[in-house]
């Protein structure tokens, strides 16, 4: 037997077997004969990298998503949601079904789950009839919960005859926690229940270009109270003292430059004001030279996670020379702000 010959005829077979698949598989035409259509459309992949560490943490972070598909004149074509897991598969893909031409696509992140803290506004039949009259609002008493995380993104399309196009469509967060620290520069141990939290700010409707629409003043309470333990110190007979400090879980909608948002710490007993700041402009003072060439409003954006201390003398009064904002010490040069 001649197994040069033998060998040589397997590999030829099987060279035009790969080469009859890959015709198949890159011809549309190949497989949509006769009077049905070759499908396209658009393999919609979804990021969320707008964060402080430039890292795609969409398949960790956004548990459903709805996406609206418009046409160049921006009428609604259609919309498709996605709520389970899948959404973990860092290869999912959502098939839009689409004929040639171009699109404008929005997505909503945690917008469609049973736990959504946002919903669309207006009456039911014109929601998202046109993209320009797309509105998203906060729902009825949600300012004093726990948001459920909540994220917008859009991007422009064209389908083309004769197949799928992938796209990438980048999403940005739209909630934010806040956590307020009060802590005692003696080492005296602070109750919460003997202060009142709160923060105000006109930030819970959504234009169609996520912009804020004004609806109003909305006072947020925070979602969760408490003291915690930070270790003990040395008091001031040498002796170690356990130190507790009071704190306060905000939860927020957008915060944007524009805007005025208020947060306001008061005595329980009396009403007292003791911390009473533009939360934004002590929230910049995080920005340092490492973030110089970032805008204010993307530093707001891409941030969600806040954290800052106030120190208070024994009688319950702010220290305001300096603060400690996401772990970082902050000396204040005071009345700019």
């Amino acid at each position: 037997m001649n197994y040069r010959s033998v060998i040589f005829k397997s590999f030829f077979r099987l060279g035009l077997l790969c080469l009859s698949l890959g015709m198949i598989f890159n011809s549309c035409s190949s497989i949509w004969s006769g009077e049905e259509e070759c499908p396209e459309g658009i393999l919609l992949r979804f990021i969320y990298d707008y964060n402080m560490e430039y890292a795609n943490a969409f398949h960790n972070k956004v548990d459903c998503i709805t996406v609206f598909v418009y046409d160049e004149q921006g009428n609604h074509v259609s919309t498709q949601t996605e709520t389970t897991s899948v959404l973990k598969d860092e290869g999912y893909r959502m098939s839009l079904d689409l004929n040639e031409g171009k699109y404008s696509l929005v997505a909503y992140g945690g917008l469609a789950c049973d736990e959504a803290s946002f919903e669309m506004a207006g009456p039911a039949a014109t929601r998202s009839s046109i993209y320009a009259d797309r509105v998203v609002q906060m729902k009825e008493g949600e300012a004093g919960a726990k948001l459920h995380d909540f994220y917008f993104g859009c991007v422009d399309v064209s389908v083309v005859d004769n197949g799928y196009t992938e796209m990438t469509l980048p999403l940005m967060k739209n909630t934010n926690n806040i956590r307020v620290i009060l802590q005692q520069l003696n080492g005296d141990p602070l109750k919460s229940a003997d202060f009142k939290f709160s923060i105000t700010d006109d930030n819970t409707k959504f234009s169609y270009d996520n912009s804020l629409i004004p609806n109003g003043i909305v006072t947020y309470n925070p979602w969760d109270l408490g003291e915690i333990s930070t270790g003990t110190e040395a008091s001031g007979t040498g002796d170690e003292e356990e130190v507790v400090v009071a704190y306060a879980e905000f939860s927020t909608s957008r915060l944007v430059t524009s805007n005025s948002p208020h947060l306001t710490v008061k005595r329980a007993d009396n009403d007292e004001d003791i911390i009473s700041i533009p939360l934004n402009n002590y929230l910049m003072l995080l920005k340092s030279s490492q973030y110089s060439e970032m805008g204010r409003q993307e530093f707001l954006d891409r941030e969600s996670e806040w954290s800052m201390i106030f120190f208070l003398d024994s009688g319950l009064r702010w220290i305001n020379t300096h603060i400690v904002v996401n772990d970082w010490v902050v000396r204040i040069n005071h009345t700019d702000y």
